[in-house]
């Protein structure tokens, strides 16, 4: 088990935490686990410098657009899955964040 103090993401990766699915339809009928869909909405839980990625920045550098605290939307097949304590946050790429709610 890791904790969340202990994963600092590098380059341009992105920490999220996905957020909870409902798990009552709005008619009353619980869901079962088998049948949620895999979130697509996450809070930023930390994100790497942006140094040393292949993008296209001379400078070696990649500008980090999405901050820690913000809730995101990203891709539903992205990322690798890392256990934190005893949840399943996401290790993603900043390039398949698709969107910040604001």
């Amino acid at each position: 088990m890791t904790s969340k103090q202990n994963i600092k993401p590098l380059f341009d990766y992105v920490l999220i935490k996905p957020l909870q699915q409902e798990e009552v339809t709005a008619s009353g009928i619980v869901l079962p686990d088998t049948v949620k869909e895999k979130p697509q909405m996450g809070e930023v839980m930390e994100v790497g410098d942006g140094m040393g990625c292949c993008c296209d920045d001379k400078k070696g550098a990649c500008k980090m657009v999405v901050k820690k605290g913000q809730k995101v939307i990203y891709k539903k097949w992205g990322g690798n899955e890392i256990k934190v304590g005893t949840k399943e946050w996401l290790l993603i790429e900043q390039k398949d964040v698709m969107a910040v709610i604001k």
